[in-house]
């Protein structure tokens, strides 16, 4: 999504007047809906500045990758909420309702998810609350993926991405098979928050299969990242950008494939060569 503004364009000591595409960046007010003590009740969960649309993955994506549910059948209906706003009428408060409270400790969530749009730890108060539990390694025997598909994948980003060619400024991640086709893609302001749309999204419609997919995101990999990828048992990871110390510790301790710098010719692998596949 995106909107026009005017803007005084510079070039070579002369100035333009010229209508540009913005991506827009709006507030969502998360809230969920559980049980305690026998009756209903209604808490925000966090604030996060989102580009609008596919609000219902994000949603469902964040509450899967934080483990607040374990399975998306815990998430009982999913309803967008509030006044209509701004030039596009859009509604910024969501509710999900789940049918399972064991891990809901809304005290400990309130303090650990504010979060902004271009990182979602930055609320969190500690590296304890930052690593969501998790107990088993990933199976180091697949996914198997050729350079060529790697190599590609930047080209498949910026093919899959209706956003980033009319504002530049926008997020996107995909989940790609060994094939190199793409399964599917979702753009966000928020590098987090395009994760968690996508993984919210080939859940709900069972798109995942871990034995021949990878992820593939623009700009930078943070832990958070690595860490998202890892609740789907995602085995291999790659970014345009630079990883970050701490994600790399992340994938090497859960045994993910982690690459950066991924370009048309080159990349780097930072954890667990094993899964690429080198062809000549």
């Amino acid at each position: 999504m995106d909107i026009k503004y005017n803007v005084t364009k510079l070039k070579e000591n002369n100035t333009e007047e010229i209508k540009d595409s913005v991506s827009v960046e709006e507030p969502l007010e998360m809230n969920l809906k559980f049980k305690a003590n026998g009756s209903w009740k209604v808490e925000n969960l966090s604030i996060t500045m989102r580009t609008p649309g596919n609000d219902e993955d994000l949603i469902a994506g964040f509450l899967f990758n934080e483990r607040i549910v374990e399975n998306f059948s815990d998430i009982e209906k999913i309803e967008k909420q509030g006044d209509e706003v701004g030039d596009y009428n859009i509604r910024n408060k969501i509710t999900a309702t789940v049918n399972n409270n064991k891990n809901i400790d809304i005290g400990k969530l309130k303090r650990n998810f504010l979060t902004n749009s271009s990182c979602g730890v930055c609320g969190k108060t500690s590296l304890d609350s930052v690593e969501v539990v998790k107990n088993d390694k990933l199976d180091s025997s697949y996914p198997k993926i050729e350079t060529k598909i790697i190599l590609n994948s930047p080209k498949l980003l910026i093919n899959e991405q209706s956003e980033f060619a009319k504002t530049g400024g926008i997020h996107a991640s995909s989940l790609i098979n060994d094939k190199g086709e793409v399964i599917a893609t979702r753009e966000d302001v928020g590098r987090h928050n395009a994760l968690d749309k996508l993984i919210g999204y080939t859940h709900k419609k069972k798109l995942i299969d871990r034995r021949s997919q990878f992820i593939a995101c623009s700009g930078r990999l943070n832990f958070e990242l690595v860490q998202k990828a890892l609740m789907s048992n995602i085995g291999l990871m790659a970014g345009v950008g630079a990883p970050t110390s701490l994600a790399i510790d992340l994938a090497k301790r859960f045994d993910m494939t982690l690459l950066g710098f991924v370009k048309n010719n080159s990349f780097n692998i930072y954890s667990n060569k094993e899964r690429v596949v080198i062809k000549s």
